[in-house]
C-alpha cells in the first residue's frame, strides 16, 4: 500500500490525555483528522515508567517534532485527564518553539454521577 502525503495547514489542535498509566498525545487539523500522535509507550517507556513526567516529556517533543516537519505552526491545547503528565507536557509545549492560541483543560467532571448501589445491610 502507498502511504499518503499528508496535506499539512499550519494551524492544528493538539490533545494530550494523562491517565494514571499513560500520556497520550494526538495532533489534528482543525477539522479533527489526526495528523500524527504519539504515547509514552512508543517513546520506548515501558511499564510503570510510562506514568512518569520524563516518559510524558520524551513523548510530547517527539510528537511535537513530527508536527512541526509536516509544516504546524499555532497550535490549540486541549488537555484531560489527572495524571502525571500534564504539566510536562505543557512545560514541553511552551519551549518547543509552536505558537500556542490556546490552552483549555476538558478534563470530563461528574455531574452528580449514576445512582449510588444499595445500602449494605449485615
Amino acid at each position: 500500500m502507498k502511504k499518503e502525503n499528508k496535506k499539512i495547514t499550519t494551524k492544528g489542535r493538539l490533545y494530550v490525555t494523562a491517565t494514571f498509566n499513560n500520556t497520550l498525545i494526538n495532533v489534528t487539523d482543525t477539522q479533527g483528522n489526526t495528523i500524527c500522535w504519539g504515547t509514552t509507550g512508543t517513546a520506548g517507556f515501558k511499564g510503570s515508567r510510562k506514568s512518569t513526567p520524563f516518559a510524558a516529556t520524551t513523548a510530547v517533543e517527539r510528537v511535537v517534532e513530527k508536527a512541526k516537519n509536516l509544516g504546524l505552526k499555532e497550535v490549540e491545547v486541549y488537555i484531560k485527564g489527572p495524571g502525571p503528565g500534564r504539566d510536562a507536557a505543557l512545560r514541553v509545549l511552551r519551549g518547543s518553539g509552536l505558537k500556542i492560541a490556546l490552552i483549555a483543560d476538558v478534563t470530563p467532571i461528574p455531574h452528580n454521577g449514576p445512582r449510588p448501589k444499595k445500602r449494605r445491610r449485615v
